[in-house]
């Protein structure tokens, strides 16, 4: 039997493959863009399938954008018993065609659901589990009034089907809230336009954290939370990451039931699940919910520090069973580990890095993860689109080990080309 993916995240591939084999199913992946994934492929093997080994990866190339095509192919795959999504993107694609083919699947419905944030707002606000509620607007400045009087000040705008901090604001006051506007207007009208609609939500005061979850028939288990650093205004990118914070006790098992409590509201009833929340003076409120395994190097800390293979759950899910990590014994017996993005600090071609021959110096099993090769163009560095790499560090606690990571991160440095060549 075979499982296919529909796209990935970039990190987590090998480990996907070895879960599906030790399941004894092969594993397949769908790509319109291999470059995705180099580091997973090159450190794995088996790219162009045939390989034997535990951790092979077998290609499909082919439009992922194109719906006809990506059926096309999946009928090429012999014994398909499963189809994983680890995207927000292609979520929602993926579940039509998990239910078209008689596939185990989520629901549909509630998958459109939860790529739409601003619906989400509505509802939790709704169900009594968010203060504030989001509003709709048109992305131009005589939409300034609406947001002040609705919402307030501060505020964030978003666009309801975003990725990647792509098109957020902060805004704390009205001169923010006209730039904002203007920007979004500019970006309504590039090729593509928005990812959704614009919104607007209140802007919430706290530090940012995000609890990895699974679920399973309506029972949600928190297998951590972890910690998220932002950047300064006016840029909204994620800078680092730690995993599993110490919060005290009964706040772990309270952020656990709300989190249960804002997942079922939503629909969300099996499968991981990335849920980013601030804790405020009232307590954790919602950012937002990722219906998947956490991205970036999420996957990998939990997998280190809880020293358990959760792929092995994803493969469970997929294959419409109980995922066994529901119930075995879940303690942080690993390592805690933390990760640092490092972006180009301005657009151009990315020459290379240095600092990197330097980073196993560093204390905590120091590790590089390329996002970006030499030669890629970096058009963005105001958004994760502009991350050329991350640095992972392990320590005792996340805190020393965010430190390590930290430290170490500082010593690499992008080296961009731009256009005339320097």
């Amino acid at each position: 039997m075979t499982i296919a993916a529909l796209e990935a995240l970039s990190f987590g591939l090998g480990r996907t493959a070895r879960a599906c084999r030790a399941a004894g199913h092969r594993f397949v992946l769908l790509t319109g863009d291999r470059s995705v994934y180099r580091h997973e492929l090159a450190t794995a093997g088996g790219a162009d399938g045939g390989a034997d080994g535990a951790d092979a990866i077998e290609v499909i190339d082919v439009d992922t954008f194109d719906p006809d095509a990506v059926r096309r192919a999946l009928a090429s795959v012999p014994d398909l018993a499963g189809l994983i999504n680890t995207t927000d993107t292609w979520s929602g694609p993926a579940a039509d065609l998990a239910q078209e083919l008689g596939l185990p699947g989520p629901d549909p419905e509630a998958v459109k659901l939860l790529r739409d944030k601003a619906r989400v707002r509505q509802t939790l606000h709704r169900a009594g589990l968010s203060a504030g509620t989001s509003l709709v607007v048109e992305p131009r400045a005589d939409s300034a009034e609406l947001v002040r009087e609705a919402v307030g000040l501060p505020a964030v705008l978003k666009v309801s089907a975003g990725t990647s901090s792509r098109d957020v604001w902060i805004v704390h006051d009205d001169e923010a809230l006209r730039a904002a506007l203007a920007e979004a207007e500019e970006g309504a009208r590039r090729p593509g336009g928005l990812n959704g609609s614009l919104f607007a939500e209140p802007f919430l005061a706290g530090p940012l954290y995000s609890a990895e979850t699974l679920s399973w028939e309506g029972r949600t288990r928190l297998l951590g939370v972890l910690s998220r650093q932002t950047s300064r205004r006016p840029a909204v990118r994620e800078e680092a990451a730690a995993f599993p914070v110490a919060l005290p006790t009964g706040q772990l098992a309270a952020i656990e039931r709300w989190v249960g409590d804002v997942l079922g509201a939503a629909g969300h009833d099996q499968g991981f699940a990335h849920v980013e929340f601030v804790l405020t003076r009232r307590g954790p409120e919602l950012v937002e919910i990722n219906r998947r395994i956490g991205g970036a190097l999420v996957a990998e800390t939990m997998c280190r520090a809880l020293e358990v293979d959760v792929y092995e759950a994803l493969v469970d899910v997929t294959l419409g069973r109980r995922p066994r990590l529901l119930d075995a014994p879940l303690r942080p017996t690993g390592p805690a580990v933390a990760f640092v993005l490092v972006y180009a600090d301005e657009p151009g071609v990315l020459d290379g890095w240095v600092g990197l021959d330097g980073l196993n110096a560093f204390p905590g099993k120091v590790s590089w993860y390329p996002v970006r090769a030499p030669g890629d163009a970096v058009q963005h560095v105001g958004d994760q689109r502009g991350c050329t790499g991350m640095v992972l560090a392990e320590a005792a606690t996340a805190e020393l080990a965010q430190h390590r990571a930290w430290s170490a991160a500082t010593t690499v440095r992008p080296v961009m080309k731009t256009a005339e060549g320097r």
